[in-house]
């Protein structure tokens, strides 16, 4: 059960960071779940390792948006369509 919320919650959280960047976007449903989840993991064990925020918390879930949005805007450095 606990891995269904994570994919539940990182969707949320790559949809907000997808409309946080703006702009017209070609990634996909399956990218932005990834990229929610590993913006929300990355956020929350960045942040508990510098002892930033407890364990569980509102902070954890905005913390997570601002990771998967620095993750979204990398993937599109990366992954640029190329002008054709």
């Amino acid at each position: 059960m606990h891995w269904l919320w994570v994919i539940i919650i990182g969707f949320i959280v790559g949809v907000i960071a997808k409309f946080i960047r703006g702009g017209k976007d070609s990634v996909g449903f399956i990218v932005t779940i990834v990229i929610g989840i590993v913006g929300s993991i990355l956020a929350t064990w960045v942040g508990e390792n510098l002892g930033w925020w407890p364990a569980t918390g509102f902070v954890h879930f905005i913390a997570s948006i601002v990771g998967a949005v620095i993750l979204l805007a990398i993937y599109h450095v990366l992954f640029k369509p190329s002008a054709s």
